[in-house]
């Protein structure tokens, strides 16, 4: 595709440019399918987060979503359809203004990490979909920011300075890039295979790119006790654990809520789904 002309792939064999939102609900939908492919095919592939600036402000109108109280009857929908944990009270209770202040935070996490940066993201998509907390607000922003090991102080500092910069270079490339949604990827070698996927789709439609682009990645087979998977996603949803371990979806409930009953995990309930989280000693 010619409009991938411009991606510089780096060390390793694949570079996947992800254009996200911190607020989208297609982007929250593919982490099961995200985190798989982390674990299959990581050795081989690098992933380029960028963010695509999805609400700039309730100018906004798009697909009958034109005020926060949509958002929140579209959010309640969408948690069935991607078997994901979404709760769209916090659109009737506290609802966000626009998404570029967390996204603007991320740009700056990114410049301290990138990996605490990815860490960060996963926290505030944790603060707004289950925990119904408005993101834009900088105390959820630092209690994130501290949660995953970041220097609150310099994120503040990032935050209202470079990051900004930063943020709009997403946007240009984005714009150049001819992104009109999210999650937008693009898939690119050193010898100018490319491939793109829009939108959430199976993880078979993911992993069909990659192998499109470079043939020869082998994949990794995942370790998938449960104990591996939750060292290396402290988080996980019953969706991403059935993705990444094999159990069963109709099986996960149970089997994680045996593990909490053991005091190996904790649970936080909402009213679309839960979330698992590991007990550290």
């Amino acid at each position: 595709m010619e409009r991938t002309a411009a991606i510089q792939v780096g060390q390793k064999p694949v570079k996947i440019i992800y254009f996200t939102d911190p607020i989208c609900s297609s982007c929250w939908g593919i982490e099961p399918q995200l985190r798989k492919l982390k674990l299959e095919y990581g050795h081989s592939l690098e992933i380029e987060y960028r963010m695509g600036g999805l609400l700039p402000d309730w100018s906004y109108n798009s697909g009958g979503i034109s005020k926060p109280s949509d958002v929140a009857h579209h959010w309640d929908e969408v948690s069935q359809h991607y078997d994901m944990p979404i709760d769209g009270d916090v659109w009737l209770e506290d609802p966000l203004d626009s998404s570029f202040p967390p996204s603007i935070a991320f740009k700056a996490a990114q410049l301290q990490s990138l990996e605490l940066a990815i860490k960060f993201l996963r926290k505030i998509r944790e603060m707004v979909f289950l925990q119904k907390k408005n993101i834009t607000r900088w105390d959820h922003l630092a209690e994130a920011a501290q949660s995953v090991g970041l220097d609150v102080v310099r994120l503040k500092t990032d935050f209202e300075g470079e990051a900004k910069a930063q943020f709009a270079e997403d946007l240009k490339l984005a714009q150049k890039l001819g992104v009109r949604g999210f999650p937008s990827m693009f898939f690119a070698d050193d010898w100018g295979n490319q491939e793109f996927v829009y939108g959430s789709q199976p993880y078979t439609t993911y992993e069909n790119a990659l192998l499109n682009v470079h043939a020869s990645i082998e994949k990794k087979e995942i370790e998938n006790q449960w104990q591996r998977l939750f060292f290396r996603f402290p988080s996980l949803t019953a969706r991403e654990f059935s993705e990444l371990s094999g159990v069963p979806r109709q099986e996960c409930e149970a089997y994680l809520q045996n593990l909490t009953e053991q005091g190996a995990l904790s649970r936080l309930q909402t009213k679309n789904g839960d979330l698992w989280t590991i007990e550290r000693p």
